[in-house]
């Protein structure tokens, strides 16, 4: 199996990280960027726009590039290299992606050709207070009203709520979940937005009879739902990989430049041991990450291959946070230096859409169809 990226992912790779070099050169300007609403840079917002990459995965008629994961999977990773706070992923694979997945044709064409010119910034807005990473909906319903809907309820926290030009919402409708679509300046919609402790963006978001428009032809969409949420854990796991990478090297350095009793850290074999197991987690983290986003290229079940890619991506970056913090010390956990900010936007990632524990427990819930393998030799599929 080749894990190269080809010449034109390779040049995609380096404009993607010229671009973001330069809009985030350090941690510094990150968080003078962070420190003011929206949590990110409009402008940079724009370019992105103008190099095609917020329409990178969808269909050509419909505004997009027509690009696959793996070329989606290259811009999250620098993203994640830099701490991008722009809303990538959110609008992008996970709106925009449940969008392109049921939406109509006139709907792909407006939703999607706004979010690919950078005029549009759409948002799944799912997760309610008290549910715990399921793809139904319980706690906003839909009623039809006329020829038309109405939403009633609360979802929280919603990334980048507060700045959505429209929500794409999960509700309680005959039984099942459907998706909407609401315009940020709907009436009866009220949105409190907060920031996170990585420097991004939240909200609650209240529905109030909040007109609504239905996405695609209706019916029970939970299957969508579980499937764009997959996709957009892959796309989180190779974020996590650019951040997890930045940290490993600035630790590197840091070990190979701060002198303790007249020489470097690196001279010290724990410390330097410590940090080739920093090493080894991230190339395991890799390889999951890539082999996820292979299979959702393939067709293959997506699903649960982000069950596994979350898994790793989960030991992986809680283990490279806590050590990037332990071998620099006291400065570590500084807000003037990088990799607190980098340990931070790991947790984060964590927990969005489903942490570790969590992808173990679904992964458990299959182990009896797997057939039992015999040690000696090929795999025994009747009783142990």
């Amino acid at each position: 199996m080749n894990f190269d990226y080809d010449s034109e992912q390779n040049d995609l790779r380096e404009a993607v990280r010229g671009l973001l070099a330069r809009a985030y050169p350090d941690t510094e300007q990150r968080r003078a960027v962070t420190k003011n609403d929206p949590g990110f840079d409009e402008k940079t917002w724009s370019r992105l726009a103008e190099m095609g990459l917020l329409g990178l995965p969808f269909a050509e008629e419909d505004g997009g590039m027509g690009a696959g994961p793996v070329e989606v999977a290259i811009v999250a990773e620098e993203i994640g290299r830099v701490l991008a706070p722009e809303p990538f992923i959110e609008t992008v694979v996970l709106a925009g992606g449940l969008v392109s997945a049921v939406g109509t044709a006139e709907q792909k064409g407006e939703v999607l050709g706004g979010i690919s010119e950078g005029t549009t910034i759409a948002v799944f807005a799912h997760a309610e207070p008290g549910s715990r990473w399921t793809a139904t909906a319980q706690g906003v319903t839909a009623t039809q009203s006329g020829d038309g809907w109405t939403l009633t309820g609360v979802k929280e926290p919603v990334p980048s709520g507060a700045r959505a030009d429209l929500l794409v919402v999960s509700a309680a409708v005959d039984g099942g979940t459907g998706l909407f679509l609401v315009q940020g300046h709907a009436s009866g919609l009220t949105r409190t937005g907060y920031r996170t402790h990585d420097g991004t963006r939240a909200a609650n978001i209240r529905f109030d009879g909040t007109p609504a428009q239905q996405l695609g032809t209706g019916g029970d969409q939970t299957a969508a739902i579980e499937q764009a949420l997959a996709v957009a854990r892959i796309a989180y796991s190779h974020e996590a990989l650019g951040a997890m990478d930045t940290a490993l090297r600035t630790t590197a350095e840091y070990l190979k430049t701060r002198k303790q009793f007249g020489v470097t850290l690196n001279k010290f074999q724990a410390l330097t041991f410590r940090a080739a197991d920093m090493y080894v987690s991230l190339e395991l983290a890799r390889s999951l990450a890539l082999w996820a986003s292979m299979v959702q290229e393939a067709g293959g079940d997506v699903v649960s291959a982000a069950d596994r890619a979350r898994l790793q991506i989960s030991r992986a970056s809680r283990h490279i946070g806590k050590e990037a913090i332990q071998l620099h010390g006291g400065i570590g956990v500084t807000a003037e230096y990088s990799v607190g900010h980098y340990t931070s936007r790991l947790t984060a990632i964590d927990h969005l859409l489903g942490d570790g524990d969590w992808a173990v427990a679904r992964l458990a819930e299959n182990v009896s169809s797997y057939p039992t393998v015999d040690p000696l030799g090929a795999p025994y599929a009747g009783t142990a």
